[in-house]
C-alpha cells in the first residue's frame, strides 16, 4: 500500500511496514507507472519502523534519481534508519517554513494573505490519486477512476469525470468547479453527491453546499 500526499515540502510518500524488498519494488513500480505525473518532484519517504542500511537507502535514492525525481527526506521511527539517512545527507525531520515569495505582503493601506495551492498540468487517469492540504487546480481532465482530495477548493480546467472531495477537513464553504462536470462522485465536507447518469453537461459548472446538499450551478468563467 502506497499513499501519496502533496505538501509544501514535496510529495510525501508513505509505504506499509514489513518486507522492505517488496515495499521498495512496489514503490519503484508505482513511480514507473506514474512517472510523468511525478516527474521532477521532491520526495519525502515515510518508512515506519523499518531498519534500513545505508546501502539500501543509497540504492533507493539512486533508483529514484534515475527516474527523474529526488529523494529529499526519509522519516522513520527507527534510530538506525535515521542515522543512515543522515549519513547520506538526507533530511530526517520536516520543518515547514514560508519562502519569501510565500510571505504575506504588507503595505500601509492593505494586507494580502495568500493561500496554499498546487497546480497540476496534466490529465489524471484511472488509478491516480492526488491529495493536498490546500486548493487544487488541474489543467487537464480527471478521468473515471481518478481521485482528488483537497482541504480547500478544487478547480478542473477540463472534464471532471472521476471522484473529487473538496473541503476534506470539514470546510463547508469549499467549492468544486469544472468546464464539464460529469463526475463519478462529488463530496464537499461530509456531504456526498453521486452524479445522475442522465445528467447532460451544461458547460462550465461549479458545485457548492446549499441547504446541506451538493448542488451544481453555471460557472461564469468570463
Amino acid at each position: 500500500m502506497i499513499d501519496i500526499k502533496g505538501t509544501r515540502d514535496g510529495l510525501h510518500i508513505t509505504i506499509d511496514e514489513g518486507d522492505w524488498q517488496k515495499a521498495q519494488s512496489s514503490l519503484l513500480q508505482h513511480i514507473d507507472e506514474q512517472g510523468e505525473f511525478l516527474k521532477g518532484a521532491r520526495l519525502i519517504l515515510s518508512v515506519g519502523c523499518n531498519d534500513l542500511k545505508a546501502a539500501e537507502l543509497g540504492y533507493l535514492r539512486d533508483q529514484i534519481s534515475e527516474r527523474g525525481l529526488a529523494l529529499w527526506a526519509v522519516l522513520s521511527s527507527s534510530a538506525i534508519t535515521e542515522q543512515n539517512a543522515r549519513t547520506l545527507g538526507l533530511a530526517t525531520r520536516i520543518h515547514s517554513t514560508l519562502s519569501s515569495s510565500e510571505q504575506a505582503w504588507h503595505t500601509p493601506d492593505s494586507t494580502l494573505i495568500g493561500e496554499d495551492a498546487i497546480l497540476i498540468r496534466r490529465t489524471l487517469r484511472s488509478g491516480n490519486k492526488l491529495q493536498f492540504a490546500g486548493h487544487i487546480i488541474i489543467f487537464g481532465d480527471v478521468n473515471p477512476g481518478a481521485e482528488v482530495i483537497a482541504e480547500g477548493d478544487v478547480f478542473v480546467w477540463g472534464k471532471l469525470k472521476g471522484t473529487v472531495h473538496a473541503g476534506a477537513s470539514g470546510n463547508e464553504n469549499a467549492v468544486i468547479g469544472a468546464l464539464e462536470l460529469t463526475p463519478t462522485q462529488l463530496r464537499i465536507a461530509d456531504q456526498v453527491a453521486i452524479h445522475p447518469q442522465e445528467h447532460t453537461p451544461k458547460g462550465a459548472e461549479i458545485a457548492r453546499l446549499q441547504d446541506g446538499q451538493v448542488l451544481a450551478s453555471p460557472w461564469l468563467t468570463t
